[in-house]
């Protein structure tokens, strides 16, 4: 574990040496992150001039959510994003092969080993927004439901990671990884709007087969109605089977892999 951690550091000093020469795209990152808080935060706030509920929530509990998915949003620009989109060039040019030859996880270093240090203002933001609308919701939430919150937020981030990988896995046989990046981030617009909004079938699908509804709304309802053992069981079975499912996928994946020298 600890070489691991060292492993990271590396990752971490490497990645900020590097945002540092160039500063303009680092300024540019945090002018565009604020942007789309804006429109988001604008949005929510335009459709409750006309309603005064919306998936069962009210303003101040949608304002909590989007500051929640602001902060899933930062993390997963920051510590994954790049990484996810190099994976299928690594692939597909046999780059891969530098890091199965190397003494730790494959899928940890392809995983984390870029740090999107330029993005890293950005998740300070996030995370300040949504310490905002915790701060300013007018019930009290008490200290052990917000940690809790806390909690489940970054285990909705991981299983949003493990959802990306289930979407790039296949590359491994297709070779290719541009229709599956559309039809990742079609279904990942679903994160951004409360599970309740979804009904029927569209709702079972997005929180059990595709979850991505459980990524955000999950915590949030943990923290507005309670952490009923029911959510808190799909959440974690939920989580595990698609996090074991990408492992098993992962595996035949590198079994499948023709490295550049084959």
């Amino acid at each position: 574990m600890l070489r691991y951690l060292r492993l990271y550091a590396h990752f971490l000093r490497f990645s900020f040496s590097r945002a540092m020469e160039f500063r303009v795209d680092f300024f540019f990152r945090i002018g565009m992150d604020s942007l789309w808080y804006l429109v988001n935060l604008s949005f929510f706030w335009v459709l409750y001039r006309h309603t005064d509920r919306l998936g069962g929530w009210n303003f101040d509990q949608v304002l909590v959510f989007a500051g929640g998915v602001f902060v899933a949003d930062a993390i997963q620009m920051t510590v994954i994003s790049n990484n996810m989109w190099w994976l299928p060039i690594l692939i597909n040019q046999g780059d891969l092969d530098y890091y199965l030859v190397r003494p730790v996880s494959t899928l940890y270093f392809v995983s984390l080993r870029d740090f999107a240090a330029n993005s890293f203002v950005n998740l300070l933001m996030a995370a300040g927004l949504l310490a905002w609308t915790v701060a300013r919701y007018p019930l009290p939430l008490g200290a052990g439901p917000v940690a809790l919150y806390a909690l489940l937020l970054l285990q909705g981030v991981f299983l949003h990671y493990t959802l990306h990988m289930l979407f790039l896995i296949p590359v491994f046989w297709l070779q290719s990884a541009g229709g599956l990046r559309e039809i990742f981030y079609a279904f990942d617009q679903c994160l951004s709007r409360p599970d309740g909004v979804f009904t029927g079938w569209v709702r079972r699908l997005l929180v059990s087969v595709l979850p991505f509804c459980l990524i955000v709304s999950f915590p949030a309802r943990a923290l507005f109605e309670g952490a009923t053992w029911p959510l808190l069981a799909h959440l974690s079975g939920v989580t595990l089977a698609a996090f074991l499912v990408m492992l098993l996928f992962w595996r035949r994946g590198l079994r499948a892999y023709a490295s550049a020298s084959s």
